[in-house]
């Protein structure tokens, strides 16, 4: 099925210039066109549309892979009388019986946490294999790191960072028509609902209202 998801602004991520009323024409798991919503729908009169609020932007990597996935406990909801609600780490990680199926659930609910940040990657080495099958079950992929990250582990990629070192790749370009077929990328990407890139960068991935992988609409604000 086609769908075109469009918003108020679409943003390549890269040097090209932001696309007010922009769009992308998503056919199961990758991108078959960007361009203006007008444009799109009209070559595309049957496709289903979803109208999104704010930026529709490349998905973004998380640099704290291993610290929020691997070195901290994420409370099951029936857990929250008990444990609290927030990750667990240091003394408090140590104290719980961890067993690899724990990790596996534990990761499963950071993935989420993650997702509804407009996570479509993260960065770090993982080793526990329990936490591996839940990224990739989940379809996020993992990227090399070079150097621990600064600052505390955070689930918001923008975070100290820019929009453009938080991305993961950039939207592919389109048609020489403007609404021709991309090169077969992944339909890969994020919404926030905000006006405008400044914005983002100060409210941070919090204002995430959907994350698309694959083609897959894995996380939306309700």
């Amino acid at each position: 099925m086609l769908t075109i998801h469009a918003a108020d602004l679409l943003i390549p991520g890269d040097r090209r210039q932001p696309v007010p009323g922009g769009a992308v024409l998503v056919d199961g798991r990758e991108i078959a066109a960007v361009g203006r919503y007008e444009e799109l729908a009209a070559a595309r009169p049957t496709a289903r549309v979803r109208r999104w609020p704010g930026l529709l932007t490349p998905g973004l990597v998380n640099v704290h892979g291993p610290e929020l996935l691997e070195r901290a406990y994420h409370p099951d909801p029936r857990e929250a009388g008990e444990l609290g609600t927030e990750p667990l780490t240091g003394a408090a990680l140590a104290a719980l019986p961890m067993t690899d199926a724990r990790w596996g659930a534990s990761a499963r609910r950071g993935v989420q946490r993650m997702l509804a940040h407009g996570t479509v990657a993260v960065a770090g080495s993982l080793w526990r294999p329990a936490v591996v099958d839940a990224v990739y079950r989940a379809g996020l992929t993992a990227e090399e790191r070079f150097a621990d990250p600064p600052g505390p582990p955070t689930f918001d990629p923008l975070a100290g960072r820019s929009l453009a070192e938080a991305i993961l790749l950039p939207l592919p370009p389109a048609g020489a028509d403007g609404v021709g077929r991309t090169d077969g990328a992944d339909a890969t990407f994020a919404v926030f609902d905000v006006p405008d890139e400044a914005t983002l960068v100060k409210r941070g991935a919090v204002s995430c209202v959907a994350t698309v992988l694959k083609g897959r609409l894995v996380h939306r604000r309700r």
